[in-house]
């Protein structure tokens, strides 16, 4: 598509699949923490395989729809279910987590993000805005944004709209002065615009956008090309800003 032209004083991004992919770090952090287990509790290790855990987990977001935001929450209430089950001690539950948390935020970014990131934190604050629970102080990318709101802390997970109006708030700026980027349709996209912000879908694999939606504002395949776009648009309104400063002086 096209890549309109408009205004962004502010951008908030999603991280999972948007900065770095989500799955090999999943996939790495559920070996780490069952390796962990065989160490430490090998009575629950034994009992509950890789895909126990992942089956044991899903059930408890079933059964607690109320924690569809806390994703931290769900993962421990997870670990001391197959504590108490195998008959390990409860009391392991909180290292476990922490050993599969350290692991869930060794994150290996997309080949473009760091640098594009580092450009558009030089043209417009940033704000990191993500229903996950990864720690950017951790991985190391905080020093390029003003916050991290996640739906843990918010309480509130995307696409609903407080959580979009919080981070605009926190930045200052109104819905629609604010640009919001991410890879998922649902949550980012119309999430976003539902919230009144424009919106940017980060689209890596090159997907069909499904037609019962509006598109969003920009579509890119990289950070990059955001940051590309961000540059032309600085750019052309400094021009339109010269050139109306130098038809006041005139007249």
């Amino acid at each position: 598509m096209a890549a309109m032209s408009f205004p962004v004083r502010a951008i908030t991004l999603d991280l999972d699949d948007t900065i770095w992919p989500i799955a090999p770090v999943m996939l790495r952090a559920e070996a780490v923490l069952d390796q962990w287990l065989r160490t430490h509790a090998p009575r629950t290790a034994a009992l509950y395989p890789i895909d126990a855990v992942r089956a044991l987990r899903d059930r408890i977001a079933g059964e607690r729809p109320d924690l569809a935001h806390d994703y931290t929450t769900q993962r421990r209430l997870t670990l001391q279910h197959m504590l108490r089950e195998s008959g390990d001690d409860l009391a392991l539950a909180e290292p476990a987590f922490d050993a599969f948390f350290a692991a869930r935020c060794e994150v290996e970014h997309y080949a473009d993000s760091e640098a594009a990131l580092a450009r558009l934190a030089a043209r417009v604050p940033l704000a990191a805005l993500s229903n996950g629970n990864a720690d950017l102080k951790r991985i190391g990318l905080m020093p390029l944004f003003r916050f991290q709101l996640g739906a843990r802390e918010h309480g509130r997970a995307k696409p609903d709209a407080s959580i979009f109006h919080a981070a605009c708030a926190r930045l200052e700026f109104e819905p629609a002065q604010v640009l919001h980027v991410g890879d998922d349709i649902e949550m980012d996209v119309v999430g976003g615009r539902g919230a009144g912000l424009r919106t940017c879908w980060i689209n890596r694999e090159a997907r069909q956008w499904p037609g019962q939606h509006p598109r969003p504002d920009l579509e890119f395949s990289t950070l990059t090309e955001l940051a590309d776009w961000l540059d032309r648009t600085s750019l052309d309104r400094a021009v339109v800003d010269g050139a109306s400063r130098t038809d006041t002086t005139c007249a």
